[in-house]
C-alpha cells in the first residue's frame, strides 16, 4: 500500500467529494483525521473507515475559527503522533453573483475555503516542520476556480485564489522537504455520493432535477462523463504518495477535459 504508516488530515468529509477521497486514503493504508463542521460528516466518515478494518477519528470543527483548528490538529497528533498529509476540501456552495452576494455571505464563503486552507496548513505546516520528516499538503479547487463562472462569484474567485495560495506555500515549504500542490475537480457524477451515504446508515436519494442537469453537463464536457469522488481519490493518492515525490507547486485537473476544451468547441460524442 502506497500511504502505509501515514496519517492524512482531511477538512469536509461529506458522503461526496471528500468522503471519496478519504476512503481512497484509507484504503492504501492511511490512518484518517475526519474534519467537518457537521460533526455527523466526521464522525460518520471516521466511522466508515474504520468499519472497512482502517484507523480514524472523527473531529468537528469550524475552519474558520483558530482555535478550533488549532485544538483539532493537537487531536490529530494527540491521537496519531504525527500528520503526513493535510487535504484542504472544506467549502460551501453559494451560488450568488456580485450584484445579489452579501458582504456577510461573501466573507463566510471564502472564509470556509480560502481562510479555512490558511489555518489549517498553517498549523498542520508548523507541525510537519518541527517533525522534521516532510509532508504533502493538496488544495481541492474547481473548474470554477479556473474559469469565470456567472452567478458563482465568491466560489470561483476563492477557488482561484487557492491555486495561487499552493504556488507560494510551496515555495516557502520546498526548503523543509514539504510539497504543496492542488488538484482540480469538475461537476461530480452524484451516483457514487448517494450509494457512500446509504452505506454510511444515512437516507439519501438524489434531489428533483439533479441527474438531469448533471447530464447536460456531461454533454459538454470532452470525454462525455463526469468523474465521480474515486477518480479523485485515486489522483489524491498519486499525488501524495512518493511517486509524485518531485511535484510540488502544481495542479491536477481530474476533470474529463473540461478546462481544456476550446470555447467553441461542442463535443459531439462518439462518431
Amino acid at each position: 500500500m502506497k500511504l502505509a504508516n501515514k496519517v492524512a488530515l482531511v477538512t469536509g468529509t461529506s458522503p461526496n467529494i471528500g468522503g471519496g477521497m478519504v476512503e481512497a486514503l484509507a484504503s492504501e493504508g492511511a490512518a484518517i483525521v475526519a474534519v467537518d463542521a457537521v460533526g455527523a460528516n466526521a464522525t460518520d466518515c471516521a466511522t466508515a473507515v474504520r468499519a472497512a478494518g482502517g484507523r480514524a477519528i472523527g473531529i468537528t470543527c469550524d475552519v474558520t475559527d483558530e482555535a478550533q483548528v488549532r485544538r483539532a490538529v493537537d487531536s490529530a497528533l494527540a491521537e496519531f503522533g504525527r500528520i503526513d498529509i493535510l487535504v484542504n476540501n472544506a467549502a460551501i456552495f453559494l451560488p450568488k453573483g456580485v450584484l445579489d452576494m452579501s458582504w456577510d455571505e461573501w466573507q463566510r464563503q471564502s472564509g470556509i475555503i480560502l481562510g479555512g486552507a490558511f489555518l489549517f496548513t498553517k498549523y498542520v505546516g508548523a507541525a510537519m516542520v518541527a517533525a522534521k520528516a516532510g509532508g504533502v499538503v493538496v488544495n481541492i479547487i474547481s473548474t470554477a476556480g479556473h474559469q469565470g463562472e456567472p452567478g458563482n462569484i465568491c466560489y470561483s474567485t476563492a477557488k482561484g485564489g487557492l491555486l495561487n495560495f499552493t504556488r507560494s506555500a510551496a515555495m516557502e515549504f520546498a526548503g523543509h522537504g514539504i510539497r504543496v500542490v492542488s488538484l482540480t475537480p469538475t461537476a461530480t457524477d452524484p451516483t457514487e455520493q448517494f450509494e457512500r451515504a446509504r452505506r454510511w446508515g444515512r437516507e439519501a436519494a438524489p434531489p428533483p432535477g439533479l441527474e438531469e442537469l448533471l447530464a447536460k453537463f456531461a454533454q459538454r464536457i470532452p470525454m462525455q462523463k463526469l468523474p465521480s469522488p474515486t477518480d479523485y481519490g485515486r489522483a489524491l493518492c498519486f499525488l501524495v504518495s512518493d511517486d509524485a515525490a518531485m511535484i510540488t507547486g502544481a495542479d491536477l485537473r481530474v476533470d474529463a477535459g473540461a478546462v481544456a476544451r476550446y470555447w467553441a468547441w461542442q463535443p459531439q460524442g462518439p462518431a
